[in-house]
């Protein structure tokens, strides 16, 4: 059995799920390569994500978060959450929101530890314009209010692009209060969201704009990723259950990781531990 290590970053981000129910234009996990040349099902098998997970925690790793694509649209999502807090994994999901129900809710409880909801505006059109849509529109506040019911720790992410830079979401951070609200400039990554990201792109004054508008150093939960700090600083498994990493412009994966172990694969991308810490990876969670 393989001997449990410590690692500087000890936080993972497993895109288990490719298919999404939106088109944000933004997007920089869309895997469609994956899909196209390694993986057509867009995702492992369950038992597969099971034994991903367990090297994960042996190998030292401390929290979780299940992404996508969107993770609600894995059947067996409940599943993962489950195993990987037994094996004494912090769990989040990011999600859109679209499959959070307090049946999800109820199921979860005890299992998962947060929940980060992907919010970039208090408006219908913006998130239209975005792509960050689906027929119903979603009630957030309502939303964010079941969530906290059953006492999960919640958090915001936020994209900062064309569409809301000059959006003031200072309302909707104050009246829900997540622990935390990560502020992201938007991220081009070739072969992710190159051919829609000049309609989105902002510069960084536009980026500041936004900051400036919504007072984000007077917000004690305001976390401010720009395109320097994203890039190498997180640990990523992309849905074929390989390390990847857009440092160059684009993602470059490992090998699988059940094929070559964690610490070969780790090896094989560029993941900066000074980054992580600079912008905040260590955290109370």
């Amino acid at each position: 059995m393989q001997t449990k290590t410590t690692r500087v970053i000890p936080a993972v981000n497993y895109h288990l799920w490719q298919a999404c129910n939106m088109r944000c234009k933004y997007c920089f996990a869309t895997f469609q390569d994956v899909k196209k040349s390694i993986l057509p099902k867009g995702h492992l098998p369950l038992d597969k994500s099971l034994s991903l997970i367990e090297q994960l925690a042996q190998h030292g790793f401390q929290k979780i978060t299940f992404a996508g694509g969107e993770p609600t649209l894995c059947p067996w999502l409940d599943q993962l959450i489950i195993h990987a807090k037994q094996l004494g994994l912090t769990t989040m999901i990011v999600s859109n929101g679209t499959g959070i129900t307090i049946d999800k809710l109820n199921q979860w409880k005890g299992y998962l530890d947060w929940i980060t909801l992907s919010i970039d505006s208090v408006k219908t059109e913006t998130h239209n314009n975005i792509g960050r849509a689906i027929k119903t529109q979603i009630n957030y506040m309502n939303l964010i209010s079941l969530i906290k019911q059953f006492n999960f720790r919640f958090k915001i992410n936020t994209v900062v692009n064309r569409y809301n830079y000059q959006e003031d979401l200072s309302g909707l951070i104050n009246s829900s209060e997540p622990e935390r609200w990560k502020i992201f400039k938007a991220l081009q990554v070739d072969g992710q969201n190159s051919e829609k990201f000049k309609e989105i792109q902002i510069t960084d004054e536009e980026f500041k704009e936004f900051l400036s508008i919504n007072n984000a150093q007077s917000i004690s939960a305001a976390v401010v990723e720009d395109n320097e700090d994203m890039r190498g600083s997180y640990v990523m498994i992309d849905p074929a259950g390989r390390f990847y990493d857009s440092t160059k412009g684009f993602h470059t994966y490992s090998a699988p990781i059940l094929e070559v172990g964690i610490s070969k694969a780790l090896s094989m991308v560029d993941i900066n531990d000074e980054k992580f810490k600079k912008r905040g990876g260590f955290y109370s969670w």
